[in-house]
């Protein structure tokens, strides 16, 4: 089976998170567009980048469950 690039890009956050214990949003919007493209990053309602939703599928698909998302500073850590 061939690795798609959100795969990519889902495998790269996990790997961080786990290696660092957190990853901020601004920093792994910043790593998406620089080496996989900006068709993975959109601005969302509130006018914040955000990553494409088959990346997060593929995010949360990859960390069954062991990621959180902190709401109040927009970053993911595992837990």
């Amino acid at each position: 089976m061939e690795t798609t690039t959100e795969q990519q890009i889902a495998e790269w956050m996990v790997n961080e998170i786990k290696f660092r214990g957190m990853l901020r949003q601004e920093e792994a919007i910043e790593h998406v567009k620089q080496h996989f493209g900006e068709q993975y990053i959109f601005v969302n309602e509130n006018g914040n980048a955000s990553l494409e939703k088959e990346v997060k599928k593929a995010f949360r698909k990859l960390h069954k469950g062991r990621v959180a998302w902190d709401r109040d500073g927009f970053f993911w850590a595992w837990t």
